[in-house]
């Protein structure tokens, strides 16, 4: 399995934000092909370590590497990144990792 975890930086008008990623990002992100769940926090995280935390982390799921550059690849996978520009002004940071179960 191989998630791709979205850390949203503090925007200045969260309220704004949550609007726009819920109503209108999040139906785009979706459609990513090969997409098997897509789950965000329900608060800002607490930082244990580190500096500021981010405002909002998103996680999605996808069966390996290969199905995740397959979606980004695609038509839907470039209408999600190109949406990024229209409520993530103030940053936002992107990881892909495998994990397994220990």
């Amino acid at each position: 399995m191989t998630r791709v975890l979205v850390l949203y930086a503090q925007p200045s008008d969260s309220t704004a934000f949550d609007r726009y990623y819920f109503d209108t990002h999040v139906p785009i992100a979706k459609k990513l092909p090969g997409l098997r769940s897509y789950q965000v926090s329900t608060r800002s995280p607490g930082v244990i370590a580190g500096d500021q935390p981010p405002y909002l982390v998103a996680e999605l799921s996808f069966d390996n590497e290969a199905a995740v550059q397959a979606a980004l690849k695609s038509s839907e996978g470039q209408a999600t990144a190109g949406d990024l520009a229209n409520f993530a002004r103030a940053g936002v940071t992107i990881l892909t990792y495998d994990v397994k179960d220990v």
